[in-house]
């Protein structure tokens, strides 16, 4: 049945078949827990939107590190490489934005804010650099290797928090405060929300743009659909396609870490991130992958981790819950598309769902695929 509908549905249309499964999903979770779905939900939606100050003060401010990660695994994927990074490039670009931040003091913000970021970029890309130069010199799965580096990374904040940068007490796990003109101005007096936020949506339009109208973004969508059939037919070099891509996709992990450190804790401490990086992946996905698609589902994200607290508090459920809700999102993308993909296969002309089509085949069909 799910096949049958997901076949005849587009990528918005999915989407929301994906959260309907996943709130029925998470409601049965939720008796089975021995608790009120109606409750739980009720809770969740007020604490998200109970109010224009709750809104923008936690859902969207929750939504923009997620918005921008979120883009990075999108990127990421969207050319077919598997960064499971994002979380560590998110903490590299914190520690290197708190640490010009920190050392900006007596510069203009016009000088110090724009220098954050690009700190933050620089960091989250050179931390994917390595992931990179295996995956292409060595071939090794870079899944694995931007795994791995998420927790080099999130220790390497530890380790620099107690040493290094720690601040100058000595007293507590973070940096100092950083400087005043390095701090993200509100876009709405009496809330949270940070310019950073205009920043996300400016960058997910930009990319949006590339992805649709450049050669370079036709480029990432045919190596993407087959690395082969894209350096055949398109004569694409395809390893720099993917470098490229790779780097691009940890920069902007790195510029939600600084984001993050300017326009809300103003210094870094032992963690920094409640999972931002891992979160992006069901962000993107849910998405399906479509930059622009990346603001909406990293919105709904950003408020349900800002609901979490209100559930708990109302509801009596553990905030825990949450990420359980996450984890049947990724779930349910994944079926539905899984679902499309059979039915598309079974509705071939020679009408045999068992002989897939040959990769190099199927790429180079690809290769006239519509824009992002």
């Amino acid at each position: 049945m799910i096949g049958r509908t997901a076949g005849r549905l587009g990528p918005v249309a999915a989407a929301v078949v994906a959260l309907a499964v996943t709130l029925a999903a998470s409601a049965v979770a939720l008796v089975l827990g021995g608790y009120d779905p109606a409750a739980a939900y009720g809770a969740l939606l007020r604490g998200a939107v109970g109010s224009p100050s709750q809104f923008l003060s936690i859902s969207l401010v929750r939504a923009t590190p997620l918005i921008l990660t979120g883009l990075a695994v999108a990127l990421a994927f969207r050319s077919g490489i598997w960064n499971i990074g994002a979380e560590g490039q998110l903490y590299a670009g914190a520690i290197a934005g708190a640490w010009v931040g920190i050392h900006g003091s007596g510069l203009p913000p016009a000088v110090v804010l724009p220098a954050v970021a690009l700190a933050a970029g620089v960091a989250g890309c050179l931390w994917a650099l390595i992931p990179t130069l295996l995956k292409v010199r060595m071939g090794v799965g870079e899944v694995i290797t931007t795994l791995l580096m998420n927790f080099v990374g999130i220790h390497l904040a530890a380790y620099t928090v107690h040493g290094p940068m720690q601040e100058a007490r000595g007293v507590f796990p973070q940096t100092d405060l950083i400087a005043e003109a390095a701090r993200l101005p509100r876009l709405i007096p009496g809330t949270r929300l940070h310019a950073g936020f205009i920043l996300a949506l400016g960058l997910a339009l930009l990319i949006w743009l590339v992805m649709r109208f450049s050669v370079y973004g036709f480029q990432v969508r045919a190596v993407g659909a087959s690395p082969a059939a894209a350096a055949v037919a398109g004569r694409i070099r395809t390893r720099r396609v993917v470098v490229v891509t790779f780097l691009l996709s940890g920069a902007l992990a790195g510029i939600g870490g600084g984001v993050e450190v300017s326009g809300v804790t103003y210094a870094l401490y032992e963690n920094f991130s409640p999972g931002y990086g891992y979160t992006a992946i069901a962000v993107a996905l849910l998405a399906g992958l479509h930059p622009l698609g990346v603001v909406a589902t990293g919105i709904f994200f950003g408020a349900l981790e800002g609901g979490a607290g209100a559930m708990q508090r109302e509801a009596g459920i553990p905030a825990v819950w949450v990420n359980v809700i996450e984890a049947l999102v990724i779930l349910a993308v994944l079926a539905v598309d899984r679902a499309v993909r059979r039915l598309q296969v079974g509705r071939k002309p020679d009408g045999d769902a068992d002989s897939p089509e040959p990769a190099r085949a199927r790429g180079a069909r690809t290769l006239s695929l519509e824009g992002t």
